[in-house]
């Protein structure tokens, strides 16, 4: 190699160094370390960031409840519910709950509702914050139907806009049929049972009257327990509250004209209104995440990779295993 080959080569290395320097600078100059450094886990190892600075003693937790409430497993399964891990979602409200440091709470709810199992862990929950001291404010977004609503109705306020679908009051449980669809194609299911009723709403056989009575018996003591936690919850006569709740939808304005809410606003208008009502001004907002582990980015590639609504659909008849059961869901 010849002198000035080499003499290129050095240039180059010295103009490397320089840009990567530079560029190092811009980089330091340019970040935000507080916002670097507000992100971190708890010793629960749960992730909190901090979307608001203030007092690290006085603090207001803003916890997100999406999607359907259902409890797919520890993980959720590779293909579970995008947005809602149940066992991650009541570690946050333990967290939330036993943190002497957090005055208050403001719970972001934006589902259709789920298992009644799991809405009442739910809602027993919050009532476990309330009783700790902590106030609990709900800010509904674009959905807080049926169990969404089971689990805000012991909040201290209840905040929704005006479009905001809520409503859904009532208990749901579906079956499908297809003995018609198996006898047109020869398809024959034999099934033994220990007991007359062990195989009731068998979805190759016909509805027997007998077995809807037993289900509908299920159904109306949940719906009695939804009833009273709405009566509980919201101050409201048990008779008025079965008025309502006939599992018709209402949408925000018609939400605050029945009581089930208190007022409009968005989420940072809760934070702002439960600030103030609590005097702690100075108070630090932090928000507690969803994990990043691998089901849950599994689930999200599934999202994209089949497409929005198909995606949802393969996510949705995945995740739901085993027979028909109680809901508290709004179903489309």
């Amino acid at each position: 190699m010849n002198t000035k080959r080499w003499i290129a080569i050095g240039i180059a290395g010295v103009l490397f160094i320089v840009s990567a320097g530079i560029n190092f600078a811009t980089a330091a100059l340019s970040t935000n370390f507080d916002e670097m450094f507000s992100s971190f886990e708890t010793t629960s190892g749960l992730s909190e960031e901090v979307i608001e600075t203030g007092s690290t003693t006085d603090r207001i937790a803003v916890i997100d409840l999406n999607g359907t409430i259902q409890d797919t497993g520890e993980t959720g399964g590779l293909l579970g519910a995008a947005g809602y891990n149940h066992t991650h979602f009541m570690n946050q409200l333990n967290q939330v709950k036993d943190d002497g440091t957090i005055k208050g709470v403001v719970l972001s709810v934006n589902t259709p509702g789920g298992g009644v199992v799991e809405s009442a862990q739910i809602h027993d929950k919050i009532l476990e914050i309330q009783e700790a001291g902590k106030t609990v404010y709900v800010s509904m977004g674009a959905q807080a139907t049926s169990g969404g609503y089971y689990v805000a109705a012991p909040a201290d306020k209840i905040y929704a806009s005006r479009e905001t679908m809520t409503g859904s009051l009532g208990v749901i449980l579906q079956s499908i049929n297809f003995g018609e669809l198996a006898d047109n194609y020869g398809v024959e299911f034999v099934t033994v049972t220990s007991g007359e009723f062990k195989d009731m709403l068998n979805p190759a056989e016909e509805v027997r009257e007998e077995d809807l009575e037993i289900v509908r018996s299920i159904l109306n003591d949940s719906y009695d327990g939804f009833v009273d936690v709405i009566a509980n919850g919201r101050d409201l006569p048990e008779d008025r509250v079965r008025e309502i709740a006939d599992g018709r939808i209402y949408n925000g304005v018609q939400a605050l004209e029945l009581d089930l809410i208190d007022e409009f606003g968005y989420e940072e208008d809760v934070i702002s209104a439960i600030k103030t009502d609590l005097e702690l001004e100075n108070a630090s907002v932090i928000h507690y995440g969803m994990p990043n582990d691998l089901s849950s980015l599994l689930s999200l590639q599934v999202q994209k990779t089949f497409g929005g609504l198909e995606g949802q659909i393969l996510s949705e008849v995945i995740s739901h295993t085993g027979g028909p059961r109680p809901m508290y869901l709004y179903a489309d």
